[in-house]
């Protein structure tokens, strides 16, 4: 068993809160000393209460969902004795009413290229990889999402 933590923190800095003018900026803090800064997004809270440079939470489930993939693809192409020179994956999540009519992020696509030494495998392969990326990546496991993967055909 493992356990991860993340502090975030938050502080009113002096606005009048109970008329929901405040601000949602706000630190994400790792225990490996990272710190970042997070706010609601823009599309849910209105500039300037948000800030469209820090990471909103929607942001991160994407990213996190995207790279848990991707590190289990490079462990499985690595095991088979691929050698993967780069990876590239632009995930899109897509918030929207779920069927009981509340927001959700109801669906994730990834859509990674990769990149082989020169020995790339064959379509089949890759599209094997990715699906049993898919199948062990922990995050992708614990969400009700649907996530979605179509990788990008590596370029000739």
């Amino acid at each position: 068993m493992s356990d991860y933590t993340a502090t975030v923190r938050w502080s009113r800095d002096g606005a009048r809160f109970t008329d929901n003018r405040y601000s949602r900026v706000h630190r994400w803090s790792f225990d490996g000393g990272i710190d970042v800064r997070a706010s609601a997004s823009p599309l849910v809270v209105p500039l300037p209460l948000s800030s469209a440079e820090a990471v909103d939470p929607e942001e991160a489930y994407v990213a996190a969902l995207s790279s848990c993939h991707m590190l289990f693809f490079l462990s499985l192409a690595a095991k088979q004795g691929l050698v993967v020179d780069a990876y590239f994956d632009q995930a899109r999540g897509r918030m929207e009413k779920d069927p009981s009519g509340k927001l959700a992020m109801t669906r994730i696509v990834l859509r990674p290229e990769v990149r082989f030494d020169g020995n790339a495998p064959d379509a089949r392969t890759i599209a094997d990889l990715h699906h049993r990326a898919h199948e062990e990546c922990f995050l992708a496991r614990s969400v009700k999402t649907e996530i979605i993967v179509e990788p990008e055909s590596p370029a000739a």
